[in-house]
C-alpha cells in the first residue's frame, strides 16, 4: 500500500496490520486459528467478558522467564571475568506482591523508591536484606523503618542524608550498608525528561564532590560504605553509555579504595525495550557482556580488583510481558493538511482515523508525558480491509489524551472491536491516575490457560471512599 503522508517516517506501511511483529509482544501471545488474540491459551474475548476493559494482561510465564534471562545474562558475563553480579528489579516500573514473588524466585533482589514500594515488597514476604532503598528525599520515617527492618542497602543521595541515616542506624544499634549516588556526567541518548545523569538535576552528587561525601560516610561507625551508584537514563539502546559511565566510575572507585574497602559498584538500569517495529533494543546478553568487558579492562588498567557489579533493570524485565486491552467506542475520519519536514504546508491533505477507546492517559500517561510511541492491533479478529492510518485516543477531556500516535489498522475498525496495545508492563499501571474520576483498571496474570486478578480494579465506591462529604452524609 501507499504510505499515508501523515505517517511518521519510521512507520512501515508494508507491515501486515494484523500481524504481531517482533519483540513487542510477549512470547505466549498469538493469534488463534479464528484470528483472535490469545495469551497462554486464553482468548481476549474471554478476558474482556470476565474482567471488563480496560485491563492490563500480563503473560506470567514471559515475565518470569525474562527475569531469569536477565539474571543469567549478568551472572554469566560477570562470572566470566572473575566477579559476581547482583540484579535488582526496579520496582518503580510495576510493583505488586505477585511480581515481587516472580522476580525474587528468579533470583533477583528488589529496588524500591518509597515507603509504599517497601511495604509492597515486605507484604510479598521478601527478605529485607534483598531490598535496596532509593530516593532523593527519603523521609525520616522511611529511613528509620528501613534501618529497623535490616534493609540491604540505602542509597545516599545527598550530604544531608548521611547524617540522617547514620543517626537512625546508631539509635537502632545497627550498622547500615549504604551506597552513594554519583552523576557520571554521561547522558544516554534518551528523552530529556527521562535523563538522570545530568549534573544539573535532582539526583545524586558530582564525581568531584563524591570523595568528600565518602569520607563523611566513613566517619560514622554506624554506616558501612559498600560502593557507588549511578543511573544514566531510561529506555537506552546500545551499550556505549553504560561502558563510558562504568569507566568513569571505576576511576573514582579506584581513588576511594585508598581510603577503605569498596566491594560493589552499582551501574543502574535503563535497558530499553521495543514499543514499535522500528525499535531495535540491544539484547540483554550483549549489554551484560559489554559491561563485563569494560569493567574487566578498566580494573586491569587501574590495577584493582573487579568489584561485585550491581544492575537495576525494571522495564527490561516487565515491559513486554503485558498488553492493555481496550474496547473501541467511536471512530471518526479527520482530514488533515500535510506539511513537509520543516512544517511548511504542501497543499495536500490526507485522512487520519481517530479511534477512541474506554481508557486513556489515566492508564498510560507515557505518550502525554514523553511523546512515547506505541503500537496497536485489533485483538478480537483479523481483517483484509484496506489499511488506515489511525490515532488511538482515550476518553479524557484532554486533546493530548493519545495512546498511540500513529499505526496502521484495518480500515473497518469499528465500535465494539477490542484493541490491544503491547509493551505496557512498565510505567503504565504504576503511573495510573483517577483523572476525570476514571477507575484504575485491574491487572490480570495469565498462565497455562488460566487467568487470575493480581491487582483488583477500582470501583466508583473506591473513588468515593475518601470523600469526606460522602462519609459524613452516611454517618
Amino acid at each position: 500500500m501507499v504510505a499515508n503522508p501523515l505517517a511518521p517516517h519510521w512507520l512501515d506501511a508494508s507491515v501486515d496490520d494484523n500481524a504481531l511483529i517482533g519483540d513487542i509482544w510477549s512470547s505466549n501471545t498469538l493469534r488463534n486459528p479464528s484470528g483472535e488474540l490469545e495469551v497462554a491459551g486464553v482468548p481476549v474475548s474471554s478476558l474482556a467478558a470476565q474482567f471488563g476493559t480496560p485491563v492490563f494482561v500480563v503473560d506470567e510465564a514471559h515475565a518470569r522467564h525474562r527475569a531469569e534471562q536477565v539474571r543469567s545474562a549478568f551472572d554469566a558475563a560477570l562470572g566470566a571475568v572473575g566477579t559476581t553480579a547482583k540484579v535488582y528489579y526496579a520496582g518503580k516500573a510495576f510493583l505488586c506482591t505477585e511480581v515481587v514473588r516472580w522476580v525474587s524466585e528468579a533470583g533477583l533482589n528488589v529496588d524500591v523508591a518509597s515507603g509504599g514500594e517497601l511495604a509492597v515488597a515486605l507484604a510479598a514476604g521478601l527478605d529485607p536484606a534483598r531490598i535496596g532503598l532509593h530516593g532523593n528525599n527519603k523521609s525520616q520515617a522511611e529511613i528509620e523503618r528501613a534501618v529497623d527492618l535490616g534493609i540491604g542497602t540505602i542509597v545516599i543521595d545527598s550530604f544531608v542524608e548521611i547524617g540522617r541515616v547514620a543517626d537512625a542506624a546508631r539509635r537502632a544499634g545497627k550498622t547500615q550498608r549504604v551506597r552513594l549516588r554519583v552523576n557520571s556526567g554521561v547522558h544516554a541518548h534518551t528523552h530529556s525528561f527521562l535523563a538522570t545523569a545530568h549534573e544539573d538535576q535532582k539526583f545524586g552528587v558530582t564525581i568531584s564532590d563524591a570523595p568528600a561525601l565518602v569520607t563523611e560516610i566513613r566517619s560514622h561507625d554506624s554506616l558501612e560504605f559498600v560502593g557507588l551508584h549511578c543511573h544514566i537514563g531510561s529506555q537506552i539502546f546500545g551499550t556505549d553509555g553504560f561502558a563510558e559511565s562504568a569507566a568513569r566510575l571505576l576511576t573514582l572507585h579506584a581513588e576511594l579504595l585508598r581510603g577503605g574497602p569498596v566491594p560493589e559498584l552499582n551501574l543502574g538500569g535503563g535497558f530499553g525495550i521495543a514499543y514499535t517495529p522500528a525499535d531495535e533494543p540491544t539484547p540483554i546478553e550483549e549489554i551484560a557482556q559489554e559491561i563485563a568487558s569494560v569493567v574487566a579492562a578498566e580494573c586491569a588498567r587501574l590495577g584493582i580488583e573487579i568489584p561485585v557489579i550491581c544492575v537495576e533493570p525494571g522495564r527490561a524485565v516487565i515491559g513486554t510481558s503485558t498488553f492493555t486491552l481496550y474496547e473501541v467506542g467511536t471512530t471518526k475520519d479527520v482530514t488533515v493538511e500535510v506539511v513537509d519536514v520543516n512544517g511548511v504546508p504542501t497543499g495536500e491533505s490526507a485522512v487520519r482515523k481517530y479511534v477512541s477507546v474506554d481508557g486513556g492517559m489515566s492508564d498510560n500517561a507515557r505518550p502525554a508525558l514523553y511523546g512515547a510511541d506505541y503500537s496497536v492491533r485489533i485483538a478480537n479478529r483479523v481483517s483484509d480491509s484496506e489499511p488506515a492510518l489511525v490515532r488511538i485516543a482515550g476518553k479524557h477531556c484532554e486533546s493530548g489524551d493519545i495512546l498511540v500516535y500513529a499505526d496502521y489498522l484495518p480500515g473497518d475498525v469499528h465500535p465494539g472491536d477490542l484493541l490491544a496495545i503491547p509493551a505496557t508492563g512498565a510505567y503504565c499501571w504504576s503511573l495510573a491516575s483517577n483523572y476525570n474520576y476514571l477507575t484504575r483498571p485491574p491487572v490480570v496474570a495469565v498462565k497455562d490457560g488460566a487467568a487470575r486478578v493480581i491487582v483488583r480494579g477500582e470501583t466508583e465506591e473506591d473513588l468515593l471512599a475518601r470523600d469526606m462529604g460522602v462519609i459524613r452524609k452516611a454517618q
